[in-house]
C-alpha cells in the first residue's frame, strides 16, 4: 500500500494524512478546550489551534525544503520507516532520537509563540506554555505511534 511507505511529506499531501493532520489538530483542540474553557470543544479555541498548526505546517515545510534540498518536511516530523532505519542498529536509534527531539523543540517553540500571540489576553504566558507543552507530547506520543506502528511493525 503506497500511503504506509512514504514519507511524511508525501503523506500530509494525501486524504489519509489531511484526515491525520485533522485528527491531532481536534486532540489539541479538545485538550485546550477542556483546560481553557472548561469544555471538550469550543469552536474559537479549534480555529486558534488550527492557525496554529497551520503556520508550523508552512514553516516545517520551508525549513525542510532548505535544509535538505528539496523534501518536504522531512525535517519536521521525521516519519522513517524500517527501510531507512534499523531498530537492530542503536546508532540509527540514537540519532532518530535526537532527531525527532530536535523536531519537537522546533514545533513547540512555534505553537508556543502563536499560542502566546492568540491567547496572551485572556492567559498568562506560564499556562499557554504549560498547555502547549502537553498537547503537543499528547499529539506527538499520539501521532508517533500510529505512524511509527505502520512503519516498523
Amino acid at each position: 500500500m503506497l500511503t504506509l511507505n512514504v514519507s511524511f511529506g508525501i503523506f500530509v499531501f494525501m486524504p489519509l494524512g489531511w484526515l491525520f493532520m485533522l485528527i491531532i489538530i481536534l486532540l489539541e483542540t479538545f485538550f485546550f478546550s477542556k483546560k481553557l474553557k472548561d469544555q471538550w470543544f469550543n469552536l474559537i479555541v479549534f480555529w486558534k489551534i488550527l492557525v496554529t498548526n497551520i503556520i508550523s505546517g508552512i514553516i516545517g515545510i520551508l525549513i525542510s525544503l532548505k535544509l535538505n534540498g528539496g523534501w518536504w518536511l522531512v525535517v519536521w516530523f521525521p516519519w522513517v520507516s524500517k527501510n531507512e532505519v534499523s531498530l537492530s542498529n542503536p546508532q540509527a536509534i540514537e540519532w532518530l532520537a535526537i532527531y525527532y527531539l530536535c523536531a519537537f523543540i522546533l514545533t513547540l517553540t512555534l505553537e508556543f509563540l502563536t499560542n502566546y500571540l492568540f491567547f496572551k489576553k485572556s492567559f498568562d504566558i506560564k499556562k499557554i506554555g504549560k498547555l502547549t507543552l502537553l498537547a503537543n507530547v499528547i499529539s506527538y506520543l499520539f501521532g508517533s505511534i500510529v505512524l511509527y506502528s505502520y512503519s516498523f511493525l
